[in-house]
């Protein structure tokens, strides 16, 4: 007697419904997140349709400085005016709208940017951290007074900028792929790694360069002790605060970037057949969309801690010369520009 044949049909049907559950369940995962993706949108939508655009920047303006002025009244009245004694009013108009247009720049720089208000938040904290370190550090400002005057300049910021510009509404929704750029164990690798870069920036020149431009430069110091005895564990408390916003304010945005169609083209570029000034503006800017965010972001950075620092120092503070506000302003800057290349070696194609 013949062995019957068993049909090949029975085994292939648990395969193929298997399969079509699986593809079922992908085709759910891929809806729900174009659904909250959506959803967030139209948050965003018509969160910044409540006012009128014109009224936006305004506003935020004119938040900034009614909670800023809150804020350092606040602590005075609880430090028994301790920030006071160690800085100065503006004594001309000049000075005046020097300083108040230069906090208008910095929010203009963060609104036109597109920064949301945890961007905004970290770009006050490498504009303004170095004043109030240099304030802790030299002239004997307690620490809690530091951190309670940078977090009313930070709040002053991020708050305005949470309560117009919803957060994350700039960038939209992240996507799948980056949810997995930006998770937590990369947002701290490249925390750690600022905060490497900027203690080694601090400790060499406190320890090396600044100890000859504090001495001449800026009068009424009680020692330059700190500066002698600079080491990696003392300054790391507040390193690592510089390190998370230089993470926030930098990498974050670069790892979001994806393709753009300006890739292609650059890509695509011929220098044979192109002109003189295509050919110019491609070596000079002829990069992908992810490189120029990490440059603008890094030049932003760059900049909000040179000038901030620097306008610090001689316009609100007593008996530091312009050279010597110059010199310090530089090492944040240093600092500001090796984290923003380092970030972009970590997220590069």
């Amino acid at each position: 007697m013949a062995p019957t044949r068993r049909s090949a049909k029975p085994d292939a049907t648990p395969t193929s419904k298997t399969e079509e559950k699986a593809a079922e369940a992908n085709a759910a995962v891929i809806a729900e997140e174009e659904e909250e993706e959506d959803a967030a949108a139209g948050a965003v939508e018509s969160t910044e349709g409540k006012l009128p655009f014109a009224m936006q920047f305004p506003l935020i303006i004119a938040l900034n400085f009614a909670l800023s002025s809150l804020g350092r009244m606040i602590i005075s009245q609880v430090s028994n005016g301790e920030l006071e004694l160690l800085t100065r009013t503006q004594d001309t108009r000049g000075e005046v709208a020097l300083v108040a247009g230069w906090r208008m720049f910095e929010l203009a720089v963060g609104w036109f940017g597109k920064l949301d208000s945890l961007e905004a938040g970290a770009a006050s904290i490498l504009a303004h951290g170095p004043t109030f370190y240099l304030l802790a550090a030299f002239y004997n400002l307690t620490p809690a007074t530091a951190l309670s005057a940078l977090a009313v300049d930070v709040l002053s910021v991020a708050l305005p900028f949470y309560l117009v510009r919803p957060l994350s509404s700039t960038n939209g929704s992240p996507t799948r792929a980056d949810r997995d750029v930006l998770d937590i164990p990369m947002q701290l690798l490249t925390t750690i790694l600022s905060t490497g870069i900027y203690t080694v920036t601090l400790v060499l020149s406190l320890r090396f360069l600044m100890p000859r431009i504090l001495v001449i430069y800026f009068s009424g110091l009680p020692s330059l002790e700190p500066a002698y005895s600079a080491s990696y564990t003392d300054v790391l408390p507040v390193t690592v605060l510089f390190g998370l916003a230089a993470s926030t304010f930098i990498f974050a945005p670069f790892a979001r970037t994806g393709k753009a169609e300006e890739d292609a083209k650059i890509e695509q570029f011929d220098p044979v057949s192109a002109s003189l000034g295509q050919t110019v503006c491609w070596n000079f800017w002829g990069y992908t969309a992810k490189t120029k965010v990490v440059i603008r972001r890094t030049a932003a950075a760059v900049l909000l801690s040179t000038v901030g620092t620097y306008l610090a120092c001689t316009k609100t503070m007593y008996g530091i010369e312009s050279t010597g506000a110059a010199a310090y302003a530089s090492l944040w800057a240093v600092a500001a520009l090796f984290a923003g290349v380092g970030l972009g070696l970590v997220g590069g194609d």
